[in-house]
């Protein structure tokens, strides 16, 4: 099974977001993961929210550092936001970076983490499909 990783700054929005829509849309060929360059600790209750109305969120969805991940092979590893793209540690063997950027729904109203929902759905999922999944 290849194994992505989206990365972004606080893991809270828009990296939880992606890393569900992966596993739901994608998960007959990929496991992905989350992860924060300056984690937050928590998942935004708007992002929750969101994924719960889709019907895609899992307990197992948190907040959590890079490092916790250290026992996985990645093939892909995608930036969502600017910080992250230009923080973005060196992973080792074929890993595969890429950047794609979202605006980050932090702090605005729901309707801007449907929006961001759409947004990955329609820009990430499609890439990432044609990467590791053909």
């Amino acid at each position: 099974m290849k194994k992505v990783l989206v990365l972004c700054t606080g893991n809270s929005c828009r990296s939880i977001i992606a890393e569900a829509l992966l596993n739901d849309e994608l998960g007959y060929c990929l496991e992905a993961f989350s992860s924060g360059v300056k984690p937050s600790g928590k998942v935004n209750p708007n992002a929750k929210k969101v994924l719960e109305e889709f019907n895609i969120w899992k307990e197992s969805y948190h907040s959590k550092e890079l490092n916790t991940l250290h026992d996985h092979d990645f093939n892909l590893v995608i930036t969502v936001c600017g910080n992250a793209r230009e923080t973005c540690p060196v992973f080792s063997g074929q890993t595969e970076i890429i950047h794609i950027g979202f605006e980050d729904p932090d702090g605005k109203g729901y309707a801007d983490f449907i929006k961001t929902y759409h947004q990955i759905k329609d820009k990430l999922i499609p890439v990432v499909r044609d990467k590791l999944c053909r």
